[in-house]
């Protein structure tokens, strides 16, 4: 009887570490495109959630000056606010420059916290529609309106 000996191999073969290798590095770029998309997720969260704050705080100002309400100072505020004639947290302000005051205070922490950030409130004394516009993509857009820009509006009655 005439027995070969079989040789059998151990371990892997050059071809097979290869191709554990390719099927690793997809997996982690896979993971690396997550982690990336995660942060953009995050970061459009933030944009939101500062929009909303943003609002409410001038819908606040609104409900804390009832008499600039009343005389319409807070009407129709659509375009950049200028710097206020008085500084209404180190001396007594008219509720006309209450108004000035919070529109110019207000548009500013938009323009900080949001990227080409800003706010308008348009109404007629008795119900306001308060919007936060901000550039979400980062396009570069510089037309103050919601076609272009990401907008979060909030009606209030004050």
């Amino acid at each position: 009887m005439n027995m070969k000996q079989q040789h059998t191999p151990h371990g892997f073969t050059l071809l097979e570490v290869m191709i554990a290798l390719v099927i690793f590095s997809i997996g982690l770029l896979g993971l690396a495109g997550l982690q990336a998309r995660g942060l953009q997720s995050n970061t459009v969260a933030q944009y939101r959630s500062a929009a909303v704050i943003l609002a409410y705080d001038m819908a606040d100002r609104l409900r804390a000056n009832p008499a600039g309400v009343a005389n319409g100072d807070y009407n129709n505020r659509t375009t950049v606010a200028s710097v206020p004639t008085a500084n209404c947290v180190t001396a007594p302000c008219t509720p006309a420059q209450q108004a000035d005051y919070d529109y110019y205070e207000w548009t500013s922490l938009a323009a900080n916290q949001l990227p080409s950030g800003f706010g308008q409130v348009t109404g007629n004394g008795n119900q306001f529609t308060i919007t936060v516009m901000w550039d979400e993509n980062r396009t570069g857009a510089t037309t103050q309106d919601c076609t272009n820009l990401t907008c979060y509006q909030l009606i209030v009655e004050p």
